[in-house]
């Protein structure tokens, strides 16, 4: 957040983490589409996504979210490259 305006923290903090918990409570899947933008930092992905697997200590985040991105076919292999690196931290490296 201090970095700059709509960084991945801030992201995570106010839209992702509490919509993440409303698709949980109502048993469903959240569905982000990345469509439509110019594009998302590597920093924005892993702070959104990696930082979202550290806070909730889970490693079934991906379980609950669908990603669409027709514009850019790497963003779901790259988040899911920075859940999976968070989820090893959060399993103290196994």
């Amino acid at each position: 957040i201090s970095e700059g305006e709509f960084s991945g923290e801030l992201f995570r903090q106010q839209l992702l983490l509490p919509k993440y918990k409303e698709a949980i409570d109502k048993n469903e899947k959240l569905e982000i589409d990345f469509d439509g933008a110019f594009g998302y930092p590597p920093s924005f992905l892993d702070e959104a996504f990696g930082g979202l697997v550290k806070i909730l200590k889970e490693k079934s985040v991906l379980d609950n979210i669908i990603i669409i991105s027709n514009d850019d076919l790497t963003i779901e292999r790259r988040i899911k490259k920075y859940v999976a690196d968070a989820e090893k931290e959060i399993m103290g490296g196994k």
